[in-house]
């Protein structure tokens, strides 16, 4: 019997598919990865901020100051 060629010619053609999966999935990993890139840099563009936002940043920024000068034992 060619019992040894058999399992040889099977090992190559697993061989085979196992590399082709891989590229295959390697191949769409890329292009979920692009997809998500886009879709993040699309958002960052689509969102500049608003004067709302910024009232409210500034507000922020008011109550820290208030915050650290009582901490420090400022009168305001």
């Amino acid at each position: 019997m060619q019992e040894p060629a058999l399992y040889m010619i099977t090992a190559a053609f697993s061989l085979i598919g196992l590399t082709v999966l891989s590229l295959v999935a390697l191949r769409g990993w890329r292009d979920w990865i692009a997809l998500k890139s886009r879709e993040l840099e699309q958002q960052r563009g689509d969102n500049p901020p608003t004067a709302t936002s910024r009232i409210e940043v500034a507000d922020l920024k008011e109550r820290i100051r208030n915050l650290e000068a009582i901490a420090a034992g400022v009168e305001l």
